[in-house]
């Protein structure tokens, strides 16, 4: 049995629950409680769970014995659980009132084929449960999952090295932390073995981000876990005080929320030189000050919305100071449809923090990738081979050399031309299915040929006119 087909028995698991009203979100919840157990047991990690709250022990119970003693278990692993286990189980609580569906949920999940699982991966398991979780647009998980190609090409080209501290400051269930750790494991087993130490501050130390919504949390905490991935991930509004400690890194990957603040309130940063309610503003500061400045190679890949790039106001300090803290030199302009929100326009920005606070960017290059493409969505999901231009172009060694279309440089001057507010709604070619304007007759030159045409007829007229006058006569 592949991993699909464990994840697609999990998944039709949730209409069990449909009675007790439970929601896809919720759902996944539960599974992760449950799963986390069963993952124990299956890769003897059990030590750190009391004996009498591990797999062998939940899975004999029944009826309402089941229940009390199931929410005994969440209670007492998140209060006196260790590490990780008292991360995800804490303030844990069960939404599943009716103990023959806990009951079956239990028998199920113990008789799903974990020897297949575990050769796939049990990571992979629980990315892949995630993955159709965000696929369905009534969990509204969609808010937080980026397309896996999508992360996978921003890794490839931050492409991320063992010893450099990378972070996510808005982490949803960390697919990007998840996404560097196998780019640098993939580099190592190839090139070479890293050390002890050097294996210990890649499990420890080198993956790290920040999440505001609790249960995505619990489920990045879980998502890390299975990777063998033990960096801090904290609970907390990166856009608060909290954030002011998430600095120094390497490398940024990452896709913060859409929306402004709640009631228009602006960050409650103390540090911020703008800000403003604009959420995807304020993470962006927060990004490109984040970076470390002493190395000139700390980077960044960021995903943000069209209105970052030509926002009046803050919108365009912002922008200058990003464009002299950092060589902005790629934008990428994302197809629509790839997000849960049909109609959101997106980019990603690729930056490098430079060793001093002014004039880093010369010029910035744009990919459309936007334009004249195939709508997407689960029918045509976007796959890697629509980026083969995209990723051609940025590694080129001589940008100027790439003839496409699509790819387009400004120099910062440019950008800062007079009247065009920094902004950075750049490149997009012409759109093919939209009537180009300058092809059709200019509308004086019409009026002019119809009054001539006019003209014309009366002169014909007056001339019929006077042939009928002179046959009466």
């Amino acid at each position: 049995m592949t991993n699909n087909e464990i994840v697609a028995k999990l998944w039709n698991l949730c209409n069990v629950l449909r009675d007790d009203g439970i929601t896809y979100h919720q759902y996944v919840t539960e599974l992760t409680y449950i799963l986390f157990l069963k993952m124990a047991k299956e890769t003897g990690t059990e030590d750190n769970i009391p004996e009498e709250y591990r797999w062998d022990v939940l899975k004999k119970k029944d009826g309402l014995e089941l229940k009390k003693y199931y929410g005994n278990l969440l209670t007492e692993l998140g209060g006196k659980g260790k590490g990780r286990i008292k991360e995800i189980y804490n303030g844990a609580r069960s939404n599943i009132e009716e103990p023959a569906n806990l009951k079956k949920i239990i028998t199920n999940i113990d008789a799903l084929d974990w020897f297949s699982a575990k050769e796939e991966g049990l990571g992979n398991l629980y990315e892949g449960l995630l993955e159709k979780n965000a696929g369905e647009k009534k969990s509204g998980a969609g808010q937080y999952f980026t397309p896996r190609v999508l992360i996978d090409v921003m890794t490839e080209l931050i492409d991320p090295k063992p010893g450099e501290l990378c972070n996510d400051p808005a982490c949803g269930t960390f697919g990007f932390m998840i996404a560097a750790d196998a780019h640098i494991k993939k580099q190592t087993q190839e090139l070479f073995t890293l050390s002890e130490d050097e294996q210990h501050f890649q499990k420890y130390k080198a993956f790290t981000g920040g999440e505001l919504v609790h249960e995505t949390h619990r489920l990045a905490l879980m998502n890390a876990m299975l990777h063998d991935i033990e960096g801090k991930i904290t609970l907390g509004d990166t856009l608060s005080n909290l954030g002011k400690s998430m600095k120094n890194y390497d490398v940024v990957l990452t896709n913060p929320p859409f929306g402004t603040k709640k009631g228009g309130e602006r960050a409650t940063r103390d540090d911020f030189t703008f800000a403003t309610s604009n959420k995807q503003l304020n993470f962006l500061q927060h990004i490109y000050r984040s970076l470390r400045k002493d190395t000139g190679t700390a980077r960044a890949a960021v995903v943000l919305p069209d209105n970052v790039l030509f926002a009046d106001g803050d919108g365009e300090n912002i922008r200058v100071d990003l464009m002299n803290k950092c060589n902005l030199h790629t934008v990428l302009r994302l197809p629509t449809g790839i997000f849960y929100a049909q109609g959101v326009k997106t980019n990603v920005l690729f930056f490098t923090r430079g060793k001093t606070d002014t004039g880093n960017t010369k010029e910035v290059w744009f990919y459309d990738l936007r334009t004249n493409m195939p709508s997407f969505g689960k029918t045509n999901p976007l796959t890697k081979e629509h980026f083969e231009g995209f990723i051609k172009a940025y590694t080129a060694e001589d940008r100027h050399s790439i003839q496409d279309e699509r790819w387009n440089c400004f120099t910062v001057e440019q950008i800062g031309a007079e009247g065009k507010n920094h902004s950075l709604d750049l490149g997009l070619i012409r759109d093919d299915s939209v009537l180009d304007y300058n092809d059709l007759p200019d509308p004086l030159e019409s009026v002019e040929e119809c009054i001539g045409k006019l003209e014309e007829a009366v002169d014909i007229l007056k001339s019929v006119e006077k042939e009928l006058k002179a046959i009466s006569q």
